[in-house]
């Protein structure tokens, strides 16, 4: 079996835009501030990109529940967990980071933004083991709702 088009696409958008960010904090040391804020916005829409693409598979299709091994599967699940709440806080402090900084509210942009750029970075990577552990390591289990998925029940 072959990895899924869909899960491989929507991956390799949230490693784009962690490269994208990281890209966009060496432009910002180096004070291209023009060349930051391009970069950044770009890195903004590869991880909306990642979400639309996600949430259209999840309505349309549902999510895949971890096929691996039994005695792991409640160690995936809290991963997994701890990954959806990285996702969430990532994205909202990227949304805000965005839009103070384009409204050029550079002090909470410059106090949130750092530490919103961290927590991406985990993100991608909490993301990409997720990947991995879904399609590349094990193989996928049955494709379901996404609180079954989740959960496993």
């Amino acid at each position: 079996m072959g990895v899924p088009i869909l899960p491989t696409i929507s991956t390799g958008f949230i490693v784009i835009s962690a490269v994208l960010v990281a890209i966009g904090w060496g432009l910002i040391i180096a004070r291209k501030i023009e060349a930051h804020k391009k970069v950044m916005l770009a890195a903004g829409a590869s991880a909306l990109t990642f979400f639309i693409i996600y949430a259209l598979r999840t309505l349309f299709i549902g999510n895949t529940a971890f096929g691996g091994p039994d005695n792991i599967k409640v160690y995936y699940t809290f991963f997994l967990i701890f990954h959806i709440i990285l996702a969430t806080v990532g994205g909202v402090l990227g949304l805000i980071s965005i839009i103070t900084g384009l409204k050029d509210k550079l002090t909470t942009h410059r106090r949130l933004g750092p530490i919103s750029s961290i927590i991406w970075f985990f993100t991608a990577i909490t993301g990409v083991i997720v990947y991995l552990l879904l399609y590349v390591i094990y193989e996928g289990g049955e494709t379901t709702s996404v609180i079954k998925a989740i959960l496993g029940i």
